[in-house]
């Protein structure tokens, strides 16, 4: 199988330079790895890798990019990878897929398991990333279970299953569930799987993403536009708004210290106005 990685990214040269050097310690090298960026000033400078690197220019938001580099990439290849570009995956991470989808060829979409994820806290250095896949040890867990959609820092796809199948660039900038949203999709064609012998680390770096109150207008926003689209249950949707509308107004009075929580309560508030008034538009954000 042919593979090739797609790396899109914002304002983070020197990520993107670290998951390069990381990726040269894969066993099973990429066949290619395509960098989408809004342009040249977001890519590191003189890339020299085991493997071929391009990158692409264009839009500026997350869906778009991918959409960029999923066209470049074309037919040229069996399995996509997309990695965020704080993500380090461990060094057996592209032969595990590999050898997922070349036993298994009934599954659409294979996501890793995060073994930990600064997106959820205040974020992991470069160092406690690495260490962290140290301190895993060696994975014997390689069951499949079926999952509604993938992580989006992670997922790898049968590229014969996307036939043309983009992610909705109405979800702009962030693109908050634009993972779920295209990979849930995949499910018509077949099996969405997490594998936890398939494994990496989450940095969650905060520079590069939106504000407060853009993000917490897109956390109500988007998942009510992929309800009405058909792409998200209705009770998952609902967990995930009211799980952060409550998050973002417990902690609006004590918030984290990387968290605008105050900022995320004013974008919910707004967007659940706008909804009320029946205008569901993710890309309102734009104006704010």
């Amino acid at each position: 199988m042919k593979m090739v990685v797609i790396v899109a990214t914002f304002g983070r040269r020197e990520q993107v330079a670290r998951l390069l050097a990381q990726l040269e310690r894969q066993t099973r090298l990429p066949d290619a790895v395509i960098i989408s960026a809004p342009d040249a000033g977001h890519v590191p400078d003189n890339i020299v890798c085991r493997f071929p690197v391009s990158s692409v220019f264009g839009k500026t938001g997350l869906p778009a990019q991918r959409n960029i580099a999923l066209d470049v990439a074309g037919d040229r290849f069996d399995v996509i990878t997309f990695f965020d570009d704080d993500f380090i995956p461990a060094d057996d991470y592209l032969e595990g897929v590999s050898k997922a989808f070349n036993q298994q060829p009934d599954w659409a979409v294979v996501t890793g398991n995060v073994l930990k994820d600064g997106a959820t806290t205040a974020g992991l250095t470069w160092d406690q990333g690495i260490q962290a896949l140290h301190e895993a040890g060696t994975a014997t867990d390689a069951r499949g279970v079926d999952q509604l959609s993938a992580y989006g820092c992670n997922m790898s796809i049968r590229a014969a299953f996307i036939n043309g199948l983009r992610f909705d660039e109405r979800l702009v900038l962030y693109g908050w569930q634009e993972d779920v949203d295209f990979t849930s999709q995949l499910r018509a064609r077949g099996r969405v799987v997490s594998l936890r012998s398939i494994r990496g680390v989450h940095l969650g770096v905060k520079s590069g993403r939106v504000n407060g109150v853009r993000f917490g207008y897109s956390q109500v926003a988007n998942p009510i536009y992929l309800i009405r689209k058909g792409t998200v249950p209705l009770t998952v949707a609902v967990k995930l708004m009211g799980k952060n509308l409550l998050a973002n107004l417990a902690l609006s009075l004590w918030p984290e210290s990387y968290i605008d929580r105050r900022g995320r309560l004013r974008g919910n508030l707004l967007a659940l106005s706008h909804v009320a008034r029946g205008r569901v538009q993710p890309e309102y954000i734009l104006e704010i």
